[in-house]
């Protein structure tokens, strides 16, 4: 997945690339604080290294992408209508941008946060 083979050559879509999509459109969507790392192994690389896509896991079997975000929500709003805003954005986005089907978005909850009232 994510290789096509055209007359002029080939194309290979990394998932690196498809996160940096997903990350874009979580960013976008309502309810959302940020991201957070997968585990603390990937916490760690993440503050070091700065890379946009430290929430989001991208797999690739045969012909299915599944795609697994972890998000911060921002407290006070109704985490199941986040979730299923963000699937929907990020499958939207995804399937626009690279024209594939994408299987599976799942979007894991890590955690709320409360906004500044100030």
């Amino acid at each position: 997945m994510g290789e096509e083979t055209t007359s002029m050559g080939g194309i290979h879509i990394s998932p690196n690339a498809v996160a940096t999509i997903a990350y874009q459109a979580v960013l976008q969507s309502y309810g959302v604080v940020g991201l957070a790392p997968k585990n603390l192994a990937d916490g760690i690389v993440a503050s070091i290294t700065r890379e946009p896509s430290r929430g989001i896991s991208v797999s690739y079997k045969a012909d299915e992408i599944h795609i697994d975000i972890h998000v911060i929500v921002e407290y006070g709003t109704r985490i199941n209508s986040v979730a299923e805003s963000v699937a929907s954005t990020v499958r939207f986005q995804v399937e626009k941008a690279l024209g594939l089907k994408v299987n599976s978005v799942n979007v894991h909850v890590a955690g709320l946060r409360i906004s500044n009232t100030d």
